[in-house]
Formats: structure tokens, sequence, C-alpha cells
């Protein structure tokens, strides 16, 4: 059908009382055999299906709301509307209604909305007739009317005729004239009724009621009485605020004069309904309903004219893009756009839809990236709300935008790299901003939401896109806050404690664990590229060193993305961590924190836990090869004993395992025969995949044995010495990247012991030993700077309680 005056959208209340559409179709009264009445048929525009099919019963009661809606009850809890896109439309099955009920079309309600059972009472109870008349309208009266307005609004009857006597003889607009008088004759008491007066009223919930305090004529008076609260020693100044300070800008002169009408009423009555009446109670929470449709249809009403006017928002964007266009002319538009797209998450799906591509067609993206790099704080924080509102819609259609970009323009001018550049630039204490942010990054970079079905390599050439040009720009505070070697020296020199994070100031910290918490999502979801960033960058050890902020969050997130790492199970992971000897700022931290029982010693203790639990066999055996010595004195808990235990476990195992092959089958007596073929059933996937990374521990662990024999009595006295508190400390036997050497292949390192005289003295053990050194130094050791911090180690004794003490 294509007549465009029958073409409605269909609406059902929801529980939470919020107006959901069931589609756009066009409506028509017939007929039905089926139901033996007239009924309203809707059937859907693009399939012709049927929407809606509801007979127009005789005590149905419809109401006729903004000249464009139908709204009535079909049940208790069921509430339909009809929204006209044209009056004409609206007015014919108005008319259509009324005739099968028999009332007057010019009504704008059929009949009270009263349950027969409920109306039977009613009139049983003859002393309630006068609950209907009203006083006349005088000042004299003023207080008799505030009196009934307000005693009706627990009774929905009552409520329901008090609402038909306001609407008759023009009595709302009548009450409007009398706020003039008691204003001009400054009359405090009549003035304070006249409030109790209009906000009954609108608790009455009657959309026919709003369409005449809310005209043009009578807005303004309503908002007035709205000014005298009883309880304010001085009335507000709302309507000072609205005529003045709020001052309707057209970005683009709008010429519908009726859209500017619709604009300004939709402004006022949310002002109403958010700034000047109080929060409801729980018993007054559905008497606004009506007043949120009230606005939640008029903003339909505006995004669908807009939308609609081709012309009015290509020049926006036009004016927008121009280069030319005044600061404060561009800040407007943008401000219009975020209104704009606010509004537009009233639309039904299909069309909030087609307002979204209508918005990438004209060039949102590219705009947002010249109003996002600009230094107003205003126009920043409006140009975010705009992008959260299109990843939200579609992070394909952002991620297609971005990949589009790196032919045409530079890394630091990329939208993805403008957003993080304004996380970390975000000047607010607390952060607001980059959180915001960061949780749009984690959505544009959820490898959940790239599996579209038109582009099924969406999700390879994004990630590699990202790890090519952005992860640089988003670890770059974090490599600049732990590498910063002069920084350290500094901060050693003036300090008893090395600290390397700098500044080691709360909002630094703050930004730090965002971006933490961004790359430990990295880790869970996006294995591959995570993984070659983070052995060429050598990042754990970079983010281990925050594990000795002064922030316990921020160790905590430290903390929490090596055991995401530890998590993977991942061997490649696991080679890399025992290479770079990177469990060292783990346990230094749970020495550090001596005895006490916080969450920093349950998350370490849960790291080590997980480890013995899942069996990490080469984790097992660098942490009790290189470690047990510090950690067999903490027995508040089991998991250290219990990692020893299946080191031994293992270890004896292997050594069986070994002798079982050289030994002549012959000579096994009965009882190990018996053994060794239940042994065999447990290993024999064992030994059909040797060429495993994690079954290479028995060969490995034996050289490491043979050679720790040899030199044992070369280097008794680099063997761990307990420290006058009783308990050990590690120094970090690589630098930052010794691991992977400079070139990124694994290289060894020694680091620096100090004899007994206390200068400098080169340590011959291999890599991996555990070197304890005579006095105490800070979690990072730069191989130039030795002598530096061989000086200061005797004056940097840790402050904290050590295990022991």
């Amino acid at each position: 059908m294509s007549d465009t005056r029958r073409r409605v959208k269909v609406y059902t209340l929801n529980e939470d009382r919020q107006w959901d559409d069931r589609g756009t179709g066009h409506v028509s009264s017939t007929f039905v055999e089926r139901l033996k009445g007239i009924s309203l048929l809707v059937r859907a525009e693009s399939d012709g299906s049927l929407l809606l099919e509801s007979k127009i019963s005789p005590n149905t009661a419809y109401q006729k709301q903004q000249d464009t809606l139908i709204v009535w009850s079909e049940a208790e809890n069921y509430d339909l509307a009809l929204s006209f896109q044209e009056k004409a439309g609206c007015d014919e099955i108005w008319e259509k209604i009324c005739q099968v009920q028999g009332k007057d079309p010019a009504l704008e309600i059929t009949q009270d909305p009263i349950d027969e059972s409920e109306e039977e009472r009613f009139e049983e109870m003859p002393e309630t007739s006068h609950l209907v008349e009203l006083p006349p309208c005088e000042l004299a009266r003023l207080e008799e009317i505030a009196d009934l307005v307000t005693s009706v609004l627990s009774s929905p009857i009552r409520r329901e005729k008090l609402a038909l006597a306001l609407m008759s003889e023009g009595y709302m607009k009548k009450l409007l004239q009398l706020f003039q008088v008691c204003e001009d004759l400054d009359n405090r008491e009549g003035l304070h009724h006249l409030y109790e007066i209009v906000r009954g009223v609108l608790f009455l919930n009657k959309a026919a009621l709003f369409e005449v305090m809310f005209s043009d004529d009578c807005i303004m008076d309503v908002v007035g009485c709205l000014e005298y609260d009883p309880a304010l020693v001085q009335p507000k100044r709302h309507r000072e605020f609205l005529t003045k300070t709020a001052k309707f800008k057209e970005v683009i002169p709008i010429t519908d004069s009726e859209l500017r009408q619709k604009i300004h009423q939709t402004y006022r009555v949310q002002y109403i309904q958010d700034i000047i009446l109080p929060t409801p109670s729980v018993f007054e929470e559905n008497f606004l309903s009506t007043l949120t449709s009230f606005i939640f249809f008029n903003k339909v009403e505006i995004v669908s004219m807009l939308q609609e006017d081709e012309k009015f928002l290509t020049e926006v964007f036009a004016q927008l893009t121009d280069e030319a266009t005044e600061d404060g002319k561009r800040r407007e538009l943008v401000n219009f756009f975020k209104e704009f797209c606010a509004f537009s998450q009233t639309l039904q799906p299909q069309n909030r839809d087609a307002f979204f591509k209508t918005l990438a067609n004209l060039g949102i993206l590219p705009a947002l990236e010249i109003v996002m790099g600009m230094d107003d704080l205003q126009v920043r924080a409006a140009a975010t709300d705009i992008f959260s509102y299109l990843v939200e819609f579609s992070p394909s259609m952002v991620r297609e935008f971005v990949m589009q970009e790196p032919q045409q323009t530079d890394d630091d001018v990329l939208l993805i790299n403008v957003v993080i550049k304004q996380m970390i630039c975000d000047s607010d204490p607390e952060l607001g901003g980059a959180v915001q942010l960061m949780g749009l990054l984690r959505t544009l970079i959820d490898p959940e939401n790239m599996l579209t079905p038109t582009n099924k390599t969406e999700k390879t050439e994004f990630l590699s896109f990202f790890y090519k040009y952005c992860m640089q720009v988003l670890t770059a505070p974090l490599l600049a806050n732990t590498v910063d070697e002069k920084k350290s020296k500094a901060l050693q020199e003036g300090s008893t404690k090395i600290n390397p994070v700098c500044p080691d100031n709360f909002q630094t910290a703050q930004l730090l664990a965002l971006i933490l918490e961004l790359l430990t999502f990295c880790v869970e979801h996006h294995t591959y590229h995570i993984k070659t960033y983070i052995m060429n960058k050598d990042l754990l050890r970079r983010i281990l060193v925050l594990m000795n902020s002064k922030h316990t969050f921020l160790a905590l997130c430290a903390l929490r993305f090596m055991r995401r790492i530890i998590g993977q199970k991942d061997e490649y992971y696991n080679r890399y961590i025992i290479k770079g000897n990177l469990f060292e700022p783990v346990i230094n931290t749970l020495l550090d924190n001596g005895t006490r029982y916080n969450l920093l010693n349950s998350a370490i203790i849960e790291l080590f836990e997980f480890i013995k639990v899942e069996d990490v066999k080469s984790l097992i055996a660098h942490i009790i090869d290189n470690y047990y010595k510090a950690l067999e004195s903490i027995e508040y808990v089991q998991t250290f004993k219990g990692l020893k235990g299946r080191y031994e476990q293992e270890k004896d195992r292997q050594t069986l395992r070994l002798n079982r092959y050289r030994r002549d089958a012959r000579t096994l007596d009965e009882d190990e025969e018996m053994w060794f073929h239940e042994d065999e059933d447990d290993d024999e996937g064992e030994a059909v995949e040797k060429s495993r990374p994690e079954e290479e521990f028995p060969e490995s662990y034996g050289k490491y044995m043979e050679a720790k024999k040899v030199k044992e009595s070369d280097d008794k006295e680099n063997f761990p010495k307990q420290t006058p508190t009783g308990s050990f400390k590690f120094t970090f036997s690589h630098s930052a990247g010794a691991a992977n050497g400079a070139n990124g292949k694994p290289a060894a390192s020694h680091a620096a012991a100090a004899s007994p005289n206390g200068s400098p003295a080169k340590s011959d053990a291999p890599p991996g030993t555990l070197v304890v050194k005579t006095a105490m130094v800070g979690l990072v050791d730069y191989p130039d700077d030795e002598d530096e911090e061989e000086e200061d180690e005797e004056q940097s004794p840790r402050k904290r309680p050590r295990l022991g003490s």
C-alpha cells in the first residue's frame, strides 16, 4: 500500500514502562469474521506480514494524543500505541473507532479506562460524586483545589474522574491564568497552592492534559508554578534559565516551524522531568510513565523529520569538515550531532541502522578525527560520545574505516591512535574519559565481534593492522615509565628504595593500570599477535618492574598480566619466563610483603598454586632449582612444599624411567615387572609425543644437574645465604632485554655480586643460578651501572617487614 496517510509504527509498553517498537506498516479497519467485529489491522510494509490484529471493543478506552498517536490497553498489562506518519490518517482511524463505540470524534478519550467491577462499586457510593465537581477557579478556592488534587492520587478511579473534569471547559488554562495574578500580587500562599496543584496534575499521568500544559501558550506558566516549592525559602529561577541561559542555537537554519516548535517543547518537557520534578518515590514511579512516553514519541518524530531532510544533514557535514569553519561554530555542530545521536536511540532497529549508515556515508568518521584532535575539552568530550555511539552500533564499520587510513595519512593521525592519545592525555584526575575510551578500544579489538558474515578475513586483517600501527602508541607510556635508566639512578640516589616508575603518582598509576588491563585482554584473546609482541619487546620484564610500585593496585595489575600469560599454558611463554628469570620480581614482592595477609599475598600464592595444580613441569623445575631455598620457610600454605613434591615426583619418575630402559628386562622381579606394565600404560602417550617441549625436561634436567655438581665446589661462597633478617633476596641476572639479547635471540648475562670487601666481582654462575648478594639492591639491575649500585647497596635496606623477621 502506497498511501502514506495510513503508514504507522506499532508500539507495545514493556515491563519497564518503556515503548518497544514492533515494526512499521499500514493500518486499516475492517470486519474480521474470526473476531466477530470491526478490527484494526496493521500489515508490515516490508513483507506484508500481520503486525497487529485488534478488535475495536465497545468497552476499551482509546486515547488520541499529539494528533498522530492512538493509545489503548487490551489487557491489564498490555498497552498498545499506533504512531501515524500523517495527522489525516490518525483522524480517519480515530473516527472509525469512535463510530464503533458511538462516541464523538471531537473527544480525546473515548471513555474512562475503568474495570467494570470498579465502576459498579464507584456508582454504588453516592458520596463520591462530589469528587468530580471542581470548585470555581478562583484565588480564594486554590487551597480547596490543591487538597482535592493531592487526595485523588492514591485512587486510579478518582484520578480518571478528576482528569476528565480538568479537561472540560478549559479549566487548566484558567488555573494557569491565576498563576500570573498570584505572581503579580506576590501572593506566596496562592503560589504554593498552585505548585501542589500543577505537580498533582502531572502525576495524573494523562496525555490529554499534557497536550494543554505543554503547549506554547502554557508551558512557561507550568514551569513558573513549579518554581514555588513550599519547601524552599526562595523560589527557583527555572524560567530565567530556559529563556536566557539555555539558548536555542540553530547550527543550520531550520525552516520547518513545526519541527522547531517540537524541539523547543521536547527540551522544556525533558527539563521539567529531569530537573524540576523531584525524584519520584517507589509509590510514585509509575505516575510519570505517560510523561516519559510523551518525550519518547517527540524524539522519534524529531529524528525522523531531520533524517528525511537530506539537504539539512549534507549542509551540517559540509560545515563540520570545512577547515574555514570557526572553532565556535564547529563546537555547536558537534554538540548538535551528539544530541542527534542520543535521540536516534529511540528509533526502531532498522531505522537506526539507516540513520548511522547515512552518517557514515556523509563522512562522520573523518570528521571525528579532526574534532577529537582539537584542544577544546568540551568538543573532545562530545566527539567521544558520538564515537561511542558509532562503536556500539557497528564496530566493523569503524574498523573498516581505520584500515583504509594508512594509505592516506600518517600514523599519528590515525583515528584509533587519536583515541589512544586522548586516553593517555586525559587531564581528569579520576581518568573518567580514559576509562570510557579504553572500553571503546576493547570493543574494537575484541575478536568476538569480528566474525561478520560479509568479511571472513576481518579478524586477521584488523589485528595485523592494530599491532603494526597502534600497539606501540598504546604501550608507549608503559615502556617510558619502566625503562628510563637515568631516572632510575636519580631515584636510587634520593630514596632507600629504588622505584623506576616515574612519576609514581596516582594518576600515572591509574593510566598504566588501564593499559595493563587492555594488554591482559589481548593475551587472552589475541594469542599469536600479542605473543610475538611480548617476545620482541621483552614486555613482561618491563611490566614486572611495576611490582615495585607503591600503588598496590598497579602491582596487582602487573601480576595479573603475568598470571594470564602463565594461564595460557604455552611452552613458548614458559621458556621466555625461564630464560629471563622473570619470577624474581614476583618472589621479591612476596618476601617484601612479609607475613601480612592481604590481596597481594593471596594473588601471588594463587599464581604458584595454579602452576602446582596444572603441573606445569618446566616452570616447577625452574622455581625449585632457583628459588626454593627462599620459599621453603613459607609454611602458612602448602603451595611451595607441594611444588617441591611435584618436582621430586617428576625427578624420581624420570630416573626410574631411564633405569627401566638400561636394565635387562630379564632381571626384573615380578613386582617390578608388574609396576613396569602399569606404568607403560600411563606413559604410552608420552613415549609417542617425545618431541613435545615439556617432555624435554628430563634430558635438560640431567645435564643441568651434572653441570651443577661440577660447579658446586667452586661456587660454595655463592650459595644462597640468609640475610640478617632470615629471608632471601634475589636480583635480576639480566638487564631489560638481556633475555633475548640485542637482536632478540637468547643471550646469557651475569649479575654483579659483591665480594667480601664490598668491591664488585663478576660471578661465574651460569644463567638461572641463584646469586645472593651480601646487601640489598633494587628491582632492576642495569649492566652499565654496577659500580653505582654496589656503592649504594649497603645504604638501601628494604623498609618493609621481611619473612622470618
